[in-house]
């Protein structure tokens, strides 16, 4: 008998690179697939950068220009000028995922299956209107301090929940895998590896992106399509989820 159709989930970091503006509504914390679960969390992190005048160099990573731009951004998050998260987010990765030219099926798949992992939103689909924002999901901010650590009680009980029934192919990296303690869920936790064995660096962004598109083009079981997936460079360490 034929094995029992399983769906694809996708965990993702978001980028540091952002489009700038919008022309979608006005955002609220309570937007989107996750917005009225997580929509207190989110509150709290907007009075908190707020109360923190955007941040500073140490916190948001960046000087000058984007310095400016990202303190803007963060001090006028509540009614700001939205894109879908899809158009949000720029980058090597985002760039070879390609989600512009994918076909209608993969594109609804996409929007269904991407999950991203965020220290401003918590969790977001990729049809989720966001704001122009910076923020790393390891950065410290007062009074929550580390925020993988912040989130990851109410992340992971809404995540675990979204994620029953699918398949999970977690490509997060450390500072985002640890805002989330995945209980009663199956898939497996991505690593890239040179050939020589050794963890890959920045250079495997642009096949995390490739790896995405596949898995979003092939469809059907989502460990057959992963397993498919072949790279001139780089090879997968697949390690399974926890509980």
């Amino acid at each position: 008998m034929p094995s029992r159709s399983v769906s694809l989930a996708v965990l993702l970091p978001p980028s540091e690179g952002k489009a700038e503006g919008g022309c979608g509504p006005a955002w609220s914390a309570t937007d989107g697939v996750f917005g009225e679960a997580l929509g207190k969390q989110r509150v709290q992190v907007v009075k908190a950068l707020a109360q923190a005048r955007g941040g500073n160099q140490q916190l948001l990573g960046v000087g000058g220009a984007l310095l400016t731009r990202a303190q803007s951004a963060n001090t006028a998050l509540l009614g700001a000028p939205t894109l879908p998260a899809a158009e949000r987010y720029t980058g090597v990765v985002w760039d070879h995922i390609g989600l512009r030219t994918l076909t209608a099926a993969a594109r609804r798949r996409a929007a269904t299956s991407v999950i991203v992992v965020s220290g401003l939103h918590g969790l977001l689909s990729l049809d989720d209107p966001i704001p122009d924002y910076r923020l790393k999901t390891g950065a410290s901010l007062k009074p929550m301090g580390k925020l993988s650590t912040w989130w990851r009680g109410p992340l992971s009980a809404v995540l675990n929940d979204h994620l029953r029934d699918r398949y999970v192919v977690d490509l997060l990296p450390h500072e985002h895998r640890a805002a989330w303690v995945p209980h009663g869920v199956r898939g497996v936790s991505v690593t890239f590896v040179e050939r020589d064995g050794k963890v890959a660096g920045h250079d495997a962004k642009a096949a995390k992106g490739r790896l995405v598109r596949h898995l979003l083009v092939t469809g059907g079981r989502p460990a057959a399509a992963l397993a498919s997936w072949t790279d001139a460079r780089f090879d997968l360490l697949l390690s399974p989820l926890g509980g």
